[in-house]
């Protein structure tokens, strides 16, 4: 699943840079506040891509659209504040301290109890169901209400007079999904 997210945040990111998430008259700060509003407000370029990922999963269909919402869920609840800013010619680096859900945390918890109790996720003739321990994360992440802190540093560049946000770096994108291990 965590090589999926990665794959759905490059795919989320690269979507943003071609369609140029920029305005004329933006500032880089305000380009990477208009960047993280695209998943604070649900742009449907994120709806659209997080269907087509959700789509490529291994889960049922009650599955998938719990963790669309799940997802949905954790984009919307995203807070972000900026704590430094600095400027190199055509350069910006805008530094901001994000607070998202911990969904790395209890997906950690969910992979503990699956290792302290393997027979809890069984079915009768003692075969693992990775179905019935899907369920169990996922109902684990959808209650989740633990929310942890990251910074990111954005690079933002201007090119014909618009600031661009360049693309992330993997771990970066991991920060914005709350799936980022130190």
């Amino acid at each position: 699943m965590k090589k999926k997210k990665i794959l759905l945040t490059i795919i989320i990111l690269f979507t943003f840079f071609i369609t140029g998430c920029v305005n004329n008259n933006l500032t880089a700060k305000e380009a990477v506040r208009d960047y993280l509003e695209l998943y604070v407000t649900l742009d449907d370029r994120v709806v659209d891509q997080l269907d087509d990922y959700v789509n490529q999963e291994d889960f049922t269909e009650v599955q998938k659209n719990t963790y669309k919402e799940i997802l949905k869920k954790q984009y919307t609840s995203l807070n972000y504040t900026f704590i430094d800013e600095k400027y190199e010619e055509d350069k910006a680096y805008i530094t901001a301290k994000i607070n998202v859900l911990d969904l790395v945390g209890v997906q950690k918890e969910a992979t503990k109890h699956l290792q302290e109790s393997p027979l809890e996720f069984n079915n009768e003739d003692g075969s693992y169901n990775k179905s019935k321990f899907l369920d169990y994360k996922l109902d684990l992440m959808k209650n989740v209400t633990d929310k942890t802190e990251y910074e990111i540093e954005f690079k933002v560049i201007k090119e014909k007079n618009e600031w661009v946000v360049s693309q992330l770096s993997n771990d970066d994108l991991l920060k914005i999904h709350g799936a980022y291990e130190e």
